[in-house]
């Protein structure tokens, strides 16, 4: 016979098991690494492919409807960039496609140069999908599918385009999209939204959290794997120091910079967004003629960069960006392009070019794109689950490669 005081204790311990919750096992962090690639002819279609780019985030931002969207990108601009790109796999014949890492959409689509191969796990929805970018855009079909990212990042019933039609994605198959979700709104026939890789991740019990940290490398030369994309934290060996986190605004990954040159403040507490679809640095037009003014730069026709000569080089300062109370500093080395890349945009070898561009009148919400030449050197991340973007210095921040 159980005393009084023994069944108590065993019907105390049997409804506290019974009060536990479900929990769902997730792994820590987990990373793919990341190839860059240049697909430039010119400097003037890199400067014209980053502007197209922006007016496509900001007609957006404006007009939700899709058909109105693309009669205002009618003109056609060729998508020249610096790219990431990651080899991600589809379907049961787990079919390789290269795709852009790019946090300003978040439709994850295939089908550009390698097309898509259905199989046993492919589900054709039926309902038509297409997104514009300014400087390229695809449409096509909705599949359902499954997506691995690593042996250990693998993705199930993820939706994908499958393209029937593209423009400016050639040398690739099509994007990873890692933007917020509400970027896919009207993109899907049918849908409101669709869940990103991001998401399904997270509602797969494969992550503990909806974030993305990026990793990027500042080099010289082309087709090196540099970079990594960690799903669900941070990896504390890429970056050094405090990560600073402010909050995010906007539709896209929108944040509030105040920028300085020197004693010279560019920018005051505008609003703009982080975007690795972008290889330049875009300052809106006031901003950006302070920058020029300060710096020395002139127009060079051959490549429609600026061009500053030996001796502003050697005088140039820090350009700062204050970003959520913290300083980040791009140094007179990380302001310029790489000089061994000088002649891919049409450029002469021993000149120097800068990587700031101007981004045109102000905009509410659109006064800057913090592009590759800024996120190359800082740690990002993206976090959907807090709704926050942060940055954290490198061993690469300082680094004089250009």
């Amino acid at each position: 016979m159980f005393s009084a005081l023994s069944l108590l204790t065993f019907v105390t311990l049997a409804l506290n098991i019974a009060a536990k919750p479900v929990i769902i096992d997730r792994s820590p962090v987990l990373s793919i690494p990341l190839t860059k690639i240049h697909n430039i002819t010119s400097g003037h279609n890199l400067v014209a492919s980053g502007l197209a780019r922006a007016q496509s985030f900001k007609d957006r931002a404006k007009a939700h409807d899709l058909a109105e969207i693309r009669k205002r990108q009618s003109v056609p601009v060729a998508n020249e960039v610096v790219s990431y790109i990651a080899s991600v796999g589809v379907g049961a014949s787990d079919t390789q496609y290269q795709l852009i890492v790019d946090t300003g959409s978040s439709n994850t689509w295939v089908g550009a140069t390698t097309k898509y191969v259905p199989s046993s796990t492919s589900t054709n929805t039926g309902d038509r999908v297409s997104v514009s970018y300014g400087s390229g855009e695809f449409s096509g079909t909705e599949y359902i599918d499954e997506v691995t990212l690593s042996s250990s990042l693998v993705i199930k019933s993820q939706s994908i385009g499958v393209a029937s039609s593209s423009e400016g994605f050639e040398g690739t198959d099509g994007i990873i999209g890692i933007g917020p979700d509400d970027l896919t709104e009207d993109t899907v026939s049918g849908v409101s939204t669709v869940p990103t890789v991001t998401d399904n991740l997270f509602s797969q019990g494969t992550i503990a959290e909806k974030v993305v940290a990026i990793s990027f490398e500042p080099t010289t030369t082309d087709e090196v794997t540099n970079g990594e994309l960690f799903f669900g934290g941070t990896d504390s060996s890429k970056f050094t120091g405090d990560i600073t986190y402010t909050s995010r605004t906007g539709d896209y990954w929108g944040i509030t910079q105040t920028v300085t040159y020197g004693s010279t403040t560019i920018q005051s507490s505008l609003s703009g967004i982080v975007d690795t679809g972008t290889t330049l640095l875009y300052l809106e037009e006031n901003g950006f003629d302070k920058y020029i003014k300060a710096t020395g730069g002139v127009l060079d026709d051959e490549t429609g960069l600026y061009k500053i000569t030996t001796a502003q080089y050697n005088a140039l300062e820090n350009l700062v960006f204050t970003i959520g109370g913290t300083e980040f500093s791009l140094t007179p080395n990380a302001q310029i392009w790489p000089r061994s890349l000088n002649t891919d945009i049409g450029g002469s070898a021993s000149s120097i070019y800068l990587v700031v561009a101007n981004l045109g009148g102000e905009e509410a919400g659109f006064d800057f794109i913090d592009g590759y030449a800024f996120l190359e050197r800082f740690y990002s991340v993206f976090d959907t689950t807090n709704n926050r973007v942060g940055f954290a210095t490198t061993s690469f921040t300082t680094a004089t490669t250009n």
